[in-house]
């Protein structure tokens, strides 16, 4: 049985706001939404995991920089600094790769 996640992509609507209490609300909002996809991507990594038999597999260089390569592209496209997103990626891929591996060492 396939299971799909879904994600709401729906485009923020990003409005001039009056006060600094309104930008921080929607601020508040956003941290919200980015802590419950890096939770959703935690769940597909761990998921993966279990496919994975030897560090080679979890260490994939080559799949670190396909993802890098297109979340650049989407920052890019999005108008936000892709050296800011790569940093951000690099790092919570490394994240994952520790995590995985210490599932797989004896």
């Amino acid at each position: 049985m396939k299971t799909q996640l879904t994600v709401n992509r729906k485009r923020m609507n990003k409005e001039k706001v009056e006060s600094l209490e309104q930008a921080r609300t929607n601020i508040d909002a956003i941290d919200q939404t980015l802590i419950e996809l890096i939770a959703a991507r935690q769940f597909y990594v761990d998921q993966a995991a279990r496919f994975k038999r030897t560090e080679q597999d979890v260490q994939s260089p080559e799949r670190t920089e396909e993802v890098v390569k297109k979340v650049r592209g989407a920052a890019e496209a999005q108008g936000v600094d892709p050296i800011l997103v790569e940093h951000l990626y690099r790092e919570m891929i490394q994240h994952f790769i520790r995590r995985e591996l210490k599932e797989i060492r004896p």
